[in-house]
């Protein structure tokens, strides 16, 4: 975690970024996006969501307020009973409302901008190495073109066909690896081929990259923690922050959350076709975005309360039933509000599994109405409209007795089944399998796997994030674009 500086990397970093009028964001500003300087806001007004435009970087928060061009309060959606089948209040972030249409590009930020403002890459020669499951490599390569540089996405060649169209569109350069979701070890195999043959590409793991981690620690936890405080009434409380295990990062904003609700649980979700947390499991599945069959090395396994395997039918059929005219007719018919009903468009198929996930999870801890449970909505079906052509096409029209079964057996349905409240020794269990990928197969230490399981490991790291702001503020003052542009 220690950077080193580069002068002279860092001077054509500089001078990239003069060049291409590019300001870099601060974690503070991107929590908080009212302490960015009002020259920013006012040219930002104009600027499309997902045009290639350097002042894009600001719009990096879950802030943005889509009718205005300007922020806000944090895009939410609040998940009604007669939807969820539970008295609990789940509310879900609005991935949605990101450039690209996904959280991911925060995630991917955080792991370029240390470097790059330190000193580690050059945007002039080096080539931005982005190894996903799908909308990592899409945050990336967007992250990437505003800095003018080449991008190389890695991503298994059976994810949906929108990801693929968009990386061609951005112009980086793609690679399919074999398999689905869960096929990571492909992935990895495919970075190692390229450490040993391509000397110009820096490779950015979201699965190891602790700045993944950072940012959703120092901006989703900030973000959920406001929006509590937007939907609470009195006498409410955060019951807990759920999340598909993923890279690990989005778990850290559970970490955040713990240190000011120390009763917020913490559920790590996953596919119930690969079941690794839960069962030390393996095989292929269908829910996109949750890639698997190793621990993140990024995860907190030790703060982790709850591990819970969804059914990756579960999410298909749902996506079916939110997207459907019958669908959506026959949840408007079992009482769900129509305005509800019209905003579970912003759900994807890992957001389905994540509001699933929550559902149990308030079902297991039967949680009643002045709970708070919240998730992350990481994309939305416009990255699965080719599934959803292909589910009709595979099983028919979704008929009206179809689409009451779904509900009533995917939500109402949705039992305490394929659920674990983890033990000490079941936490340990889990962060010991870390060993198998990360020790034997990617060069870590067994020195480097202890001290993760150490509290104190993520304390210290998480106090090095003012550090990194004044990095970047440092860094925008000697690049000069600000003061031109009259901030």
């Amino acid at each position: 975690m220690e950077r080193t500086v580069d002068q002279q990397t860092r001077e054509r970093a500089l001078a990239r970024c003069r060049e291409r009028g590019v300001i870099i964001p601060t974690f503070s500003q991107m929590k908080d996006p009212g302490t960015i300087p009002g020259a920013v806001r006012e040219r930002l007004l104009p600027v499309g969501m997902n045009e290639l435009h350097p002042l894009n970087l600001f719009r990096i928060t879950w802030r943005n307020n889509m009718e205005t061009g300007g922020f806000g309060k944090v895009n939410t959606v609040e998940f009604p009973p007669e939807l969820t089948g539970v008295p609990a209040r789940i509310i879900g972030l609005i991935g949605k409302h990101f450039p690209t249409g996904a959280h991911k590009v925060g995630a991917a930020f955080g792991c370029l901008v240390p470097r790059l403002v330190s000193g580690e890459f050059d945007p002039t020669r080096h080539k931005a190495v982005w190894p996903s499951t799908g909308n990592y490599c899409r945050g990336g390569a967007f992250d990437s073109a505003l800095l003018g540089c080449a991008p190389v996405a890695i991503l298994p060649e059976e994810m949906s066909r929108e990801r693929f169209e968009w990386l061609d569109e951005i112009g980086a350069e793609v690679i399919a690896t074999p398999g689905c979701e869960s096929n990571v070890k492909e992935i990895f195999d495919m970075c190692w081929e390229i450490r040993r043959n391509r000397p110009e590409a820096v490779i950015f793991n979201q699965f190891e990259e602790f700045g993944n981690y950072l940012w959703h620690y120092g901006v989703t936890g900030p973000a959920v923690q406001s929006a509590f405080q937007d939907h609470a009434r009195p006498g409410d409380r955060i019951a807990g922050w759920v999340a598909a295990t993923g890279s690990g990062g989005t778990l850290a904003a559970g970490d955040f959350l713990r240190t000011r609700f120390p009763d917020c649980r913490i559920t790590a979700a996953e596919a119930l076709q690969c079941p690794t947390l839960l069962r030390a499991g393996f095989g292929g599945h269908r829910i996109e975005g949750i890639g698997d069959k190793h621990i993140p090395w990024i995860h907190n396994v030790r703060s982790t309360d709850v591990v819970v395997a969804i059914d990756d039918e579960a999410t298909l059929g749902l996506l079916r039933v939110f997207n459907e005219p019958e669908g959506q007719q026959a949840l408007r018919a079992r009482g769900v509000p129509t305005d509800s009903v019209d905003q579970l468009p912003l759900l994807g198929i890992s957001s389905i599994c994540n509001l699933l996930a929550t559902i149990k999870t308030a079902r297991y801890f039967e949680l009643g109405e002045g709970d708070l449970l919240f998730t992350s909505l990481t994309d939305s079906v416009d990255l699965y409209r080719t599934r959803l052509k292909e589910l009709r096409k595979e099983r028919g029209p979704l008929s009206e007795i179809q689409a009451h079964s779904g509900a009533e057996r995917y939500l109402s349905g949705a039992s305490t089944d394929h659920l674990r409240e983890l033990r000490y020794t079941d936490r340990k269990a889990i962060h010991n399998l870390k060993y198998f990928t990360w020790v034997e197969q990617q060069g870590k230490t067994v020195e480097e796997l202890d001290a993760l399981w150490s509290p104190a490991f993520w304390t210290e790291l998480v106090e090095r994030l003012p550090d990194w702001d004044r990095a970047i503020e440092e860094f925008n003052s000697e690049a000069g674009v600000l003061e031109e542009l009259g901030g």
